[in-house]
Formats: structure tokens, sequence, C-alpha cells
């Protein structure tokens, strides 16, 4: 069973919220983030590399200290101020009609290291230790990982409660998502959510797989160079934002290519045809149409690529992903794409961005081919997750994503 605490925010204060709160740091590129970054924006503490012109690099030393300088100011400016003791939140997020209530929590590091805190895709090491060093830097946990958790009545009827009062922020952000929080600070319902997530049996990671690695490393090191090492110190905690899994919605994440291995047009498309279905579907954009379906974009046109029998195992919690068709049949036996973690031919879209986004960048001369696969269900990933095996990269796409600057964790 998972083992969580309440924690002491530091947060911006109620009329400047909007304005601090971001996107999270992986969301936006440098340039984006400096286009979209007002005076007191979060993206200043997580892109600090924005702060210098022209743009340096954001794994360049400059930039980690200047992430801490400015955290440090957020906070003497009043940008971000502690909470007087130990809380949980809800955090409500909503996308056009669906809204999505999380409780804001402090996971425990080796509930991670023992396998309770379950995840599904592979960390690729470059990024977990930029991560590590901001963690290790700040000490803080500045944006939180995003949880899901089986539904849980006792939790749920505890949140029916507690939004019924005003909440203590309530904006829309320039996205249009809806975001809304409300403080728990009576100790009766704070010892009682803690009780309830006692006997959760796992949380599983939706959002933030470096960041929670991140966090587990920096604890590590705490650990070993503390020699009166309890486990109750505040590094062993870290943040996140727990949702029951029965409210979240998986989006696609979808392909772009840069060529066709040295193929032409018809002759990919021929050997395409050995392990699909091929359907030209002209220029209207297509969707994919269920399971073992994919929609490909090339020269101009839309196919549906049906994968033919034989090219996916139904038995295997893997094997079924439609991306491990794509991988197995197209990327690596067509494209000559071998790791989808390191090879700089290929390039991810979440499904925000919509299928147009496919067909801009392959019209633009950027990409030669997309691909769009339907999404994986959140049954699917509590499936893989508990069997223990890693998705492909970039399967799985959240929406929407957890507002950067709303709550921090510090130690």
């Amino acid at each position: 069973m998972v083992k969580v605490k309440p924690f002491a925010a530091l947060r911006p204060p109620k009329k400047i919220v909007r304005e601090v709160a971001s996107h999270p740091y992986d969301v936006l590129n440098s340039f984006e983030a400096k286009k979209e970054a007002g005076e007191k924006s979060l993206l200043h503490i997580i892109k600090p590399e924005i702060d210098f012109d022209p743009i340096i690099d954001e794994k360049d030393p400059r930039a980690y200290e200047k992430a801490v300088l400015n955290f440090k100011e957020w906070q003497e400016n009043g940008w971000l101020v502690r909470d007087p003791k130990e809380m949980y939140y809800i955090y409500a997020q909503t996308m056009g009609s669906h809204t999505q209530y999380g409780i804001v929590l402090c996971a425990n590091v080796e509930d991670y290291l023992s396998g309770k805190i379950k995840k599904h895709e592979l960390t690729r090491r470059d990024k977990e230790e930029d991560r590590r060093k901001h963690v290790r830097m700040q000490k803080a946990n500045v944006e939180p990982v995003f949880f899901a958790y089986e539904e849980n009545r006792e939790l749920d009827e505890i949140v029916k409660e507690k939004i019924k009062k005003q909440p203590e922020y309530d904006f829309t952000s320039e996205d249009g998502f809806g975001h809304k929080l409300w403080v728990i600070d009576d100790d009766r319902t704070i010892a009682e959510i803690t009780g309830l997530f006692a006997k959760v049996p796992a949380f599983y990671v939706a959002d933030g797989h470096h960041r929670t690695a991140a966090a587990a490393g920096v604890a590590q090191e705490r650990k070993e160079a503390n020699p009166h090492h309890t486990g109750n110190e505040e590094y062993n905690y870290f943040m996140a934002v727990a949702f029951p899994e029965n409210q979240l919605h998986i989006m696609d994440y979808n392909r772009v290519v840069r060529d066709l291995n040295g193929m032409g047009t018809e002759e990919f498309l021929n050997a395409v045809g050995k392990d699909f279905v091929v359907e030209k579907k002209g220029t209207a954009t297509w969707h994919p149409s269920g399971l073992h379906n994919l929609s490909m974009y090339l020269d101009g046109n839309w196919y549906s690529l049906t994968a033919k029998a034989g090219t996916y195992d139904n038995s295997d919690p893997i094997g079924v992903l439609d991306v491990t068709v794509l991988s197995n049949s197209i990327l690596n036996k067509l494209l000559g794409i071998k790791d989808l973690r390191t090879d700089k031919r290929i390039d991810f879209v979440g499904g925000i961005r919509g299928l147009e986004e496919l067909k801009r960048r392959v019209d633009d001369g950027e990409m030669k081919v997309a691909f769009a696969l339907y999404p994986v269900s959140m049954k699917q990933l509590i499936n893989i997750a508990d069997s223990g095996k890693i998705m492909p990269p970039k399967t799985t796409w959240f929406e929407p994503k957890l507002r950067s600057g709303l709550f921090i964790h510090t130690f």
C-alpha cells in the first residue's frame, strides 16, 4: 500500500496565480517559452535558458544557476509564498465538458524503489539527469508528477464534499483549460486522507517518469550523505497530483519521420502492403478507426493501414499495442529506426495538436511521412504497469497537462 503525506506548499498569492502558473517544462520549446513567459511566469524557473539573449542551451551550467537565482527571487518578491502548515490540496482541471479532480500530495520515494509506484515507460538518462540537477540545486520538486490510482469511493466522497466550498484558485489559462484549487487544512480530513491512501495498492505514473526518477535519485544521494538518515526526512518525499483512473483520458501520440530510408513512394507503399491492408483515402484527414488501424500521411494523401493477422499479439499487453505494430513492421523493418529514444530521424507529436500538425510538418518538407495511432486505454496502461512490462517510448499523451507553479514542494 502506498505512503503519502501532506506538505506546506510554496505557491503564488491568489491575485497573481494566473501570471505565475505556466505550461510544464517539456511542453514548450525554449523559443515558445520565451515568447509566452510574462514577468512572473514560472517558466523563468523551469526553463531559465530563456532569460539569456540569445537563448542558451537548457543544459548549460549557467541555466541551472539562473534557475536557482530566479527561484530565490520569486520568493523574495512574494510571488511564491509558503503555506503555514502541512496540507493536502484538490486540483481540478477542465477541458471542454470534462473535469478531473486530483489530490495534491507528497509520495514516498521508497514506494517508487519497491515498485508500488509503477511506471510504464523507460526514461532517457540525459533527461533524467537534467531533471535531477534541477531538483538537487533547487532542493525542491518545482513541478508535480501526474499519478493515477484505482477508484476509491471514500476518497471520492472527501473530494466531492470539499469542492462544495469556494476554491482558492479559479482561472482559465491561455489554452482554454480551467484550473481550480481547494486547500484541505483541517487535521481530521488530513489524517483521513493519509489513512485512505494507505489502503491504495499502487500509484501509476501517468506523466512525469523523468521527474519521478529524478526525485528518487536525489533522495538516494541525500540518504547516502546523511549518517543520521531515518526515512522521515522531507527529501524522502516528492510532489504529485493523484487522480482516480476512471476520470482520466489518454490521447494518441503520433510519429513523423524525415525520410523513407532510400525508398521511393511506390516502393515504400508496396513494402507497407506486406503487413497492412493499405487504402488510399485522399486529401481529407483520416483518423484511425480502432485498434490495429493506423493512418498515414504521405505525399499529400492520407492512407488507412489495417494491420494483418500475425503482426500483433493480442495475448501480450505490449505486443497488442499499435505502437509496437508500427515499430516492428514499419519503423524498424522498413525505415531502419531501431531506437525510438535516440534516432534523430523520428519525432513525436502529442494528440492535443491534432492530425493537422502531422500534415503541416510533412507538407512543409520537414518530414516525409506521418503516422497517427489509435490511443491506448487506461486499462491497457494499468495492465502493462502491473505486469512489470514497459511500453515503447512516447506511447501515451495525457491532457490536460498539470499546470506548473500552483504548488511547489521544498526540502
